[in-house]
């Protein structure tokens, strides 16, 4: 794994070091992980991330009354989250993230890799139609070139929302970077660091292809 002592990480980047995070990364790089495992894992790494990547939301007050008495209490300043999922792969944290926000609204934005240039091209977009006074979290398990991610907050940026953050599981330094020098104002979430990027624009030891994993589709 790459330490972060050693790279030039941004002051924007997250990573969760739970005990519970890594035991579970662990038991999803695993090769004979199933995907019925693998599914059910990838929500609960979401689930456990989702504490994280909400820890700083603002909170404001407001008036309720307990069965004792009327009190201030606090309240999510900005109640409008937006969950963009990446598809496919961004479908199986998704679903661990809204266990634990269910109020939540969710967008997808389809991108696939040109497998020659390796740059994203955009097949589908559907986003919720409060974006411009939302706080986004973009949810993709890979960041791998950050070729898409680069392309998802560009396209989400575009519709002004309050507050964009990226979520993975795993990250390349590679992808990391990319992303960092285009977005320096995103905050970036990860489980866990590898090593680097193959001649394919595959993580290094990573987890293979996420949503082949995720639906069995290899």
């Amino acid at each position: 794994m790459t330490n972060l002592k050693n790279f030039d990480a941004k002051a924007n980047l997250v990573a969760v070091s739970h005990p519970l995070v890594q035991h579970k990364l662990t038991i999803l790089r695993d090769k004979n992980t199933n995907s019925q495992l693998f599914r059910s894992l990838v929500r609960e790494l979401g689930m456990l991330i989702a504490y994280e990547i909400t820890r700083d939301l603002a909170l404001s007050t407001r008036t309720i009354e307990t069965p004792i008495e009327a009190m201030n209490a606090p309240t999510l300043a900005n109640d409008n989250l937006v969950l963009i999922s990446i598809l496919r792969a961004g479908n199986g944290l998704l679903d661990g993230v809204l266990e634990l926000i269910p109020s939540a609204r969710v967008g997808f934005l389809g991108l696939y890799r040109d497998p020659t240039t390796l740059q994203p091209v955009e097949y589908y977009c559907k986003f919720p139609s409060t974006m411009a006074v939302a706080d986004v979290f973009i949810l993709d398990p890979m960041l791998a070139t950050g070729h898409s991610a680069v392309a998802a907050v560009n396209k989400i940026k575009s519709f002004n929302p309050k507050s964009i953050r990226v979520v993975n599981l795993l990250a390349a330094p590679e992808g990391i970077e990319t992303l960092s020098k285009a977005h320096p104002d995103i905050q970036i979430y990860v489980g866990a660091i590898d090593n680097k990027l193959n001649e394919h624009g595959y993580i290094v030891p990573g987890l293979g292809d996420a949503g082949d994993r995720l639906f069995g589709t290899k």
